[in-house]
């Protein structure tokens, strides 16, 4: 597989198409070839052949909201190409268009035999990732059925069914079987001389249980006129800063982003929503953590993420004891998925509980929406959920018991269940894991956060000043406990982390910068931490490093032990402007800005570690989300943290 991947992205529908255009059906790599709905596959071929042959690329897709490239039939120097293909994409929800204009170069009729071979596999997300498992699926069967307007792909494993319609304007001539179970929708075009003929392709994608009464846009003209609507009016009316023209295009395009990263949810009375998705490709859906940081990051400029996001995970916080464990009452979920995968539970995604700080983060949102926007009523609403968060932090997640908000790995999900959540994340200086529960340094800090705010809602819109104090006070423990356990006075840092028997796990790691924005350490403890983050080893000129340079443990390309996070860079960004070291934060936010001006003014999930000064481009990191909704938003904190207008 050589063609680049281009991703076309709405709600929770995207694609990802080669240089050509074309969908390959390719199984592996860092990004996911096809169309996909709901995690699952639903265009898994799409390759157009002019005669019988690939055309040549004259001009490939390029980024965008619409895939358009330029084709010709392949030639040499001394014969110029007959004819000239035009193609555009776009992807809308649940459904994917294409235009094929084809205009004749000579001045002599011409007869043109277009072919697209489609195909849909309904593969599920889980079974495309380069993680060596397979799964089995006793009893699917996949049926194909010619229409006089195309074919429809059919998939069935008992009870799950999922459908893909392919229709087509003209009418194709003719649907070929081709021995692989795709099918050639085949057209033969006379064209005048110098004329034209445009084809009109649409794909519309029914996932299990989807019920909608969905049509597919005449074009990818009209669906990308549609899609520029939407994205408009959630831009609309934000001030973005003219005294400093990198950023406020980084926000513009952050927000364009987000507009896109919308997918459906429902709240707890039935209500439909839309939130922002984690990313494309890989997590186009529900994450706790991605949706929450995301609205708090927004909040600001755009609160209505937060208005929908809380009630959505109010909507899905556990109310038992799940087989696993993993799921207790009162916590929030970290991952929801609708693939099949999910569904029989070969995957434990479907209502995902593996997350350590959702919890105490969703109590935070609530708490700095409502300050934000002064609307009590949700927080009110919400009050019975939020109290249930609270009891989960204080019982099940180990704050009274252990004096911490504490996780243990999870066999068959997640190992880690911080934001750093690759199995070897947590680690010491010299690369080891810890033993035993661990104790995330971070996730303290969002526990104190969590207690203040929600003591502040007890104290002012539920009326409850008993509670309040009780809050308070236990926030005020954390602190000292903290302070006391975590600080490493050789190093003046915070340790990352604490494991099963109370040691600290002694890494260098930007979580500290997690620590200011969460108010936690004393000011004298947030100075020396902020300066910190700040020297070389740290700061690689783009952003903080999540793990400093020179520790055994370091590695410039490892996702989460010496990569820049634009996420983690935003919200160390703001704890450095709350302790009032506002160079620094100011810093951190001119590194982002560059590393975003250098690829359209649009950050990725992460970068790889290497420093500036010796590479003057920010090196990508090769299996980031190319759109994520923390990073889309991160611009926005920025906007904040340094306080330009």
């Amino acid at each position: 597989m050589t063609d680049r991947h281009h991703l076309l992205v709405h709600g929770g529908t995207f694609a990802a198409v080669g240089d050509r255009g074309d969908i390959s059906g390719y199984r592996g790599g860092s990004a996911p070839d096809g169309m996909f709905v709901q995690d699952a596959r639903h265009l898994s071929r799409w390759q157009l052949t002019v005669d019988g042959a690939v055309p040549e690329t004259l001009t490939p897709v390029a980024d965008g909201g619409t895939a358009r490239c330029v084709l010709v039939p392949r030639g040499g120097r001394n014969e110029p190409p007959a004819y000239t293909l035009f193609r555009e994409q776009a992807v809308g929800d649940a459904s994917f268009v294409e235009s094929l204009r084809v205009t004749s170069n000579r001045p002599v009729p011409t007869t043109v035999r277009l072919a697209v071979t489609a195909d849909a596999d309904f593969t599920d997300q889980f079974e495309l990732r380069s993680d060596h498992r397979t799964y089995t699926k006793a009893g699917a069967v996949r049926s194909r059925q010619v229409l006089g307007h195309g074919v429809e792909f059919t998939y069935r494993r008992g009870e799950w069914r999922s459908v893909t319609t392919v229709t087509t304007d003209p009418h194709p001539d003719a649907v070929e079987e081709t021995g692989t179970g795709a099918r050639r929708l085949v057209w033969t075009l006379d064209l005048e001389p110098h004329g034209t003929a445009e084809l009109v392709l649409r794909v519309m994608a029914r996932p299990h249980g989807d019920k909608r009464a969905l049509r597919v846009p005449r074009s990818p003209a009209a669906l990308q006129e549609r899609l520029l609507a939407v994205e408009g009016r959630f831009t609309e009316g934000v001030a973005f800063p003219t005294g400093w023209p990198e950023l406020s295009a980084a926000c513009a395009r952050g927000l364009a982003d987000l507009a896109a990263l919308q997918v459906p949810a429902t709240g707890p009375d039935g209500e439909e929503l839309r939130v922002p998705a984690a990313g494309a490709p890989w997590f186009l859906t529900l994450l706790g953590r991605d949706a929450l940081l995301t609205s708090l990051f927004a909040l600001p400029y755009r609160p209505r993420l937060a208005a929908a996001t809380l009630p959505a995970l109010a909507a899905t916080q556990a109310t038992d004891t799940g087989v696993s464990e993993v799921a207790q009452p009162g916590k929030i979920v970290h991952e929801v998925r609708h693939g099949e995968l999910a569904h029989f539970g070969q995957v434990p995604y479907g209502r995902y509980y593996g997350s350590v700080d959702a919890t105490p983060l969703f109590l935070v949102l609530l708490g700095a929406y409502t300050e934000q926007t002064g609307d009590t009523a949700l927080a009110r609403r919400l009050e019975r959920h939020a109290r249930a968060a609270v009891g989960w932090m204080l019982d099940h997640g180990g704050l009274t018991s252990r004096g911490y908000l504490v996780y243990r790995a999870d066999q068959g999900g997640l190992a880690n269940q911080n934001w750093k959540d690759s199995p070897g994340a947590i680690c010491s200086a010299e690369g080891t894991r810890p033993h035993g529960p661990v104790t995330a340094a971070g996730a303290q800090g969002y526990a104190y956060d969590a207690l203040r705010r929600t003591a502040w809602l007890a104290r002012t819109v539920w009326q409850d000043v008993t509670y309040a104090g009780l809050l308070e006070q236990a926030a005020g423990d954390l602190r000292d406990r903290f302070q006391r356990d975590f600080w490493m006075p050789e190093h003046s840092f915070p340790a990352l982390a604490l494991d099963g028997r109370g040691r600290q796990v002694d890494a260098l790691a930007s979580d500290a910068g997690h620590l200011l924005w969460s108010g936690l350490l004393d000011k004298e403890y947030g100075e020396l931490v902020g300066r910190r983050l700040l020297e070389p080893d740290f700061f690689s000129g783009w952003g903080v490093r999540t793990l400093a340079a020179g520790q055994p443990a370091y590695h410039p390309l490892s996702y989460h032990r010496g990569s820049v996070w634009p996420h983690d860079n935003a919200l160390i960004a703001l704890g450095l402007a709350r302790y009032g070291l506002h160079d620094e934060a100011r810093a951190i936010a001119r590194g982002l800005v560059d590393a975003a001006a250098s690829s359209g003014h649009r950050l990725p999930e992460v970068l790889a570690g290497y420093g500036r000064d010796t590479h003057p481009e920010p090196v990508p990191y090769p299996h980031a989300c190319v759109r994520e909704s923390r990073s889309a938003s991160a611009p926005l904190a920025l906007l904040t943290a340094v306080g330009v207008v």
